[in-house]
């Protein structure tokens, strides 16, 4: 079980996903792995799992290398979740400034639609 016997956290998708093709096998399985240990309360580091603080507070990369490229799963821990903003194939050094800003984009949406839920709730 999760840590301190805590329920597996959500993933909340909201963009992207994880099949074959366009991964292949293996690295659908690395993802699942990665992922789940991530829900279970593990703390991920190189090189599976690098910062992003360019995209925002709590934000990382899960970085699955796959037969002829790189795939990025970029996520943020939310107390309750966890976030996926996007994946895609690496073909950079850098993140393109284009991903950097539909994640952003991304998150302020869905952050302004989880306070719009909670203040209707409450």
């Amino acid at each position: 079980m999760s840590t301190a016997e805590q329920p597996p956290k959500p993933l909340v998708w909201l963009h992207g996903e994880i099949k074959t093709p366009p991964f292949s096998g293996a690295a659908r399985l690395e993802a699942g792995m990665l992922l789940r240990q991530l829900q279970d309360g593990e703390s991920l580091g190189m090189p599976h799992s690098r910062p992003m603080p360019s995209i925002g507070p709590r934000c990382h990369e899960l970085r699955v290398r796959d037969v002829d490229q790189n795939w990025r799963i970029v996520y943020r821990f939310d107390t309750d979740a966890i976030v996926i903003v996007t994946v895609f194939a690496k073909a950079a050094q850098q993140t393109p400034k284009r991903v950097i800003d539909d994640c952003r984009r991304r998150l302020k949406a869905y952050d302004e639609a989880v306070n719009k839920a909670r203040r209707e709730e409450g």
